[in-house]
């Protein structure tokens, strides 16, 4: 069925013609508001490669080829493989994010061509078509509306506002928006990138995510140790040139070294630690779609909310209402269920009957909406038709009213449709003992300025308090009235109508003030909303001003202290972002809409509500299935544990390391030429990086891990005195390595091999020395005491086994020996426990 535009302003009903369409298509291009962008799998691999740590590796692995060790190998290769097929998946899926605000726009649209309606592909829309809209359509293209019969648009997609908006003749209906209510008709403006829609895609397409802090700690953590590594490898090898140690020997030495000292399962137990804490955090509803977002999360010292669907249940509902005797009430429930209470705010008793009943009695009759009982798809109560008018009929049923029952009580026979200009719908009821007229609107286009001014000052207090005010005014009669003729209205009174808070979220917001992370919001709603949400949050201190973005751009002063900013466009979010970036803060920002895609990938870590649009949890890094912000403070937990096992690895790693590189520096001055063989420096490498490294990043979350602020984003993975520590460490590793050497060749006895037992037994100590506190009642777990255990086994088996020894270079030791190697190599970690050295 097509409408009539008979009358209306605009192009001609003949529409533009076939030649027409075909010049300006060639004009324009098609109406497709983004192209992923094309990039060849080796390229992507390229880009992945070319990471300083990577490289390290395979040079690495280059070595540990050359020397046939290939367990290390291996372990090598597969690092590397697992990290670029998952920087590759991520770059797809990133590019998918453009792609699917393609799929957003309508299929097909109704346009007038050649003098005849016609159903064309959206991609085929040019600027001068005229396009025709019925209730639940996309609009395909930016329009100028030449026909708006009580037409109003969901734009939450594009602005985040969750009430839909009514639009008249020649103002702009924008691409991605849907037609709500009513029907509507309009020029297409713009198409493609030009349109709302294109605009939006093209800041999705320019922020590109860089590097997550972890990344870029390690980065340049991989260079230091890299340089490190291989000029003290050099000097060893040239001690030991210059004490008549064999060139080839001393060659493979210093390779062996540069192997050994750098942590090359570094990315395997990051790795391995990002899949834990993904799998974790999957299991309390946050699916993790970039695995290092885990770890970013434990960064992060901002959080940017939009409102809508976050911080928000996005079901509009009458929270307050102000009868016409000046009575005020407090409405409770959850969204459009019809289960909830009404209480006087002054602690009155609520009557039956009485003014109350009779304005939600009204508020249900004067109404074109409806409510869905949940069924078998749908698990909650839904609104059918425009929210705020579905509220009214849930306000109604929370009076104790039978909306249904009341609509067939007393009929509609006559009506006055909202208009803009007009600001107010009237309608007339057909009862036993005459007729009731209801009107509501705008309270000041409702309610007598001189008769009602104690509801108008009541109403300028709700609208203040952020909530959307509606008058509602009656009259009997006992003659059929003409809706659109005086009346003899009287005041019923006012519904304060909002999006309220979800239940969890003040909560959440003194979560996040306990582990040092702000909470701002961001929106495109009305300041008054913005700052009632605020300061329910507990976010905006009295006094404390709403950033207003129609306002001008925003500066990095405006950033440093405000927390509530409204009216904000997509690229004003993106301002924002890049400023607190700028002033050295990890950002997340959360979002559901098409709106928040842009800033969504835009900060350090995106989070996607799992209702919200496809285009928002394609370009967000973290998805909340439950769509519950409050799960976002355990992921926070679970990036700082990650965090912190991480940084444990290093310690531990490092230590070892450094150690390595001490003895065979101090050994030549001690008398020892060659502290430790090539095969044995790998062998204590493969057993102590191995299996310990990687059960320690699965240790559990330190007690206080959400009650400290956030580490310093500018701070290096080895500050707050890691470095120290890995100093402390590796000089007592050295020390009674070096101290069982010096005495076992004092005494005689195989002090090579005593050296390469006491320094492998000694740094498996000192994995056990940094694990972490638990919090009371937190399992700990075998996994890391069963890795020592086994590779402490297999290190006293490169001394007991024939076959080892031989590969290794070792000589037999007696039991008494071995023993007091044990005990010796027990002292570093001992101390560091005892001394309270753990990260």
């Amino acid at each position: 069925m097509t409408t009539s535009l008979a009358g209306t302003t605009g192009p001609t009903v003949g529409g533009l013609s076939a030649a027409e369409v075909a010049a300006r298509l060639a004009a324009d291009g098609p109406n497709v508001v983004a192209a992923p962008p094309r990039r060849g799998v080796a390229r992507r691999v390229g880009r992945q490669l070319a990471d300083p740590l990577v490289a390290l590796l395979l040079a690495a692995g280059a070595v540990t080829t050359a020397l046939g060790d290939l367990p290390d190998t291996v372990i090598i290769v597969l690092v590397v493989a697992v990290n670029t097929v998952i920087g590759v998946v991520q770059e797809i899926r990133a590019d998918a994010a453009i792609a699917a605000l393609d799929r957003l726009a309508a299929p097909v649209a109704r346009v007038v061509r050649d003098g005849r309606d016609q159903l064309v592909p959206a991609a085929g829309l040019v600027r001068g078509d005229h396009v025709r809209l019925e209730a639940g359509d996309v609009v395909p293209a930016d329009l100028d509306l030449t026909e708006a019969q009580r037409a109003t648009f969901d734009e939450s997609a594009l602005t985040g506002e969750s009430v839909p908006v009514h639009r008249d003749v020649t103002e702009a209906a924008g691409a991605g928006t849907v037609l709500a209510g009513g029907r509507a008709a309009g020029t297409v403006l713009r198409t493609g990138a030009a349109s709302a829609l294109g605009r939006i895609s093209a800041l999705v397409a320019g922020t590109r995510p860089g590097p997550t802090p972890l990344q870029r700690r390690l980065a340049a953590l991989g260079r230091i140790l890299g340089l490190t590594a291989v000029a003290v490898s050099a000097l060893v090898f040239t001690l030991g040139l210059l004490a008549g140690e064999p060139f080839v020997r001393m060659a493979i030495t210093a390779v062996s070294l540069v192997v050994a000292a750098v942590p090359e399962s570094l990315p395997a137990v990051v790795t391995l630690a990002l899949a834990l804490g993904a799998r974790r955090m999957a299991r309390t509803r946050a699916i993790p779609r970039r695995l290092h977002a885990v770890e970013t999360l434990g960064s992060v010292t901002v959080i940017a909310s939009d409102k809508t669907g976050t911080l928000t249940e996005n079901k509009m509902t009458v929270q307050r209402a102000v009868t016409a005797d000046g009575v005020r009430h407090t409405v409770t429930g959850a969204g459009y269920d019809p289960a909830g209470r009404v209480r006087r705010r002054d602690g009155g008793t609520v009557p039956d009957g009485g003014p109350l009943r009779a304005l939600a009695r009204a508020g249900a009759l004067c109404n074109d909406a409806g409510l869905l009982a949940p069924d078998g798809d749908r698990t909650g109560w839904a609104a059918a038709g425009d929210p705020m008018e579905a509220a009214l009929l849930t306000f109604a049923a929370r009076c104790g009213l039978d909306p249904e029952a009341e609509r067939a009580a007393a009929p509609r026979v006559a009506e006055l449709p909202f208009e803009q200009a007009r600001r107010r719908m009237t309608t007339v009821h057909r009862r036993a003992d005459g007729y009731l007229v209801v009107r509501k609107g705008a309270p000041e286009a409702v309610l007598d300025p001189g008769r009602d001014a104690a509801l108008l000052a009541a109403a300028a207090e709700l609208a203040a308090d952020g909530l959307r005010v509606l008058a509602v005014s009656t009259a009997e009669t006992t003659g059929r009235p003409d809706p659109a003729g005086p009346l003899p209205l009287r005041a019923a009174g006012l519904v304060g109508i909002g999006d309220p808070l979800r239940d969890t979220a003040r909560d959440t917001a003194q979560a996040f003030e306990r582990a040092g992370v702000r909470l701002l919001l961001i929106t495109g709603d009305h300041p008054g909303t913005a700052a009632a949400i605020g300061r329910q949050l507990g976010i905006l201190p009295a006094g404390e001003a709403v950033a207003e973005g129609d306002r001008g751009r925003l500066t990095g002063d405006d950033v440093a202290k405000t927390r509530v900013y409204a009216r904000t466009q997509p690229e004003q979010k993106l301002d924002i972002i890049a400023a607190l970036q700028q002033r050295g803060e990890v950002v997340a920002m959360t979002g559901d809409g098409v709106n928040d895609a842009p800033a969504l990938r835009r900060a350090d870590i995106g989070v996607a509500m799992g209702s919200g649009t496809e285009v928002a949890r394609q370009a967000a890094e973290l998805v909340l299935v439950d769509d519950n912000l409050g799960t976002v403070t355990d992921a926070i937990g679970e990036g700082r544990r990650i965090y912190d096992n991480i940084r444990r690895f290093l310690r531990y790693a490092l230590s070892g390391g450094l150690a390595e590189l001490l003895v065979m520096l101090a050994g030549p001055l001690l008398g020892m030429p060659l502290a430790l063989l090539p095969a044995q420096l790998l062998w204590i490498n493969l057993l102590t990086h191995g299996v310990p490294g990687v059960a320690l990043g699965a240790e559990p979350a330190e007690a206080d891990v959400l009650r400290r602020p956030p580490r310093s984003p500018q701070e290096s993975v080895l500050g707050a005195g890691l470095l120290r520590g890995v100093l402390i460490g590796g000089g007592l590793l050295a020390a009674v390595t070096l101290a069982a050497g010096v005495t076992a060749h004092r005494l005689e006895l195989p002090w090579q091999t005593v050296m390469y037992l006491v320094l492998g037994l000694a740094q498996l100590g000192v994995a056990l020395a940094v694990r972490a506190t638990a919090a009371p009642g937190t399992p700990r777990g075998l996994a890391l005491p069963a890795a020592v255990a086994g590779c402490l086994l297999l290190q006293v088996a490169g001394v007991l086994i024939g076959p080892l020894r031989t590969l290794l270079g070792t000589e037999p030791l007696t039991a008494a020996t071995i023993l007091a190697c044990v005990a010796v190599a027990a002292a570093p970690g001992t101390l560091l426990r005892l001394t309270g050295r753990r990260h």
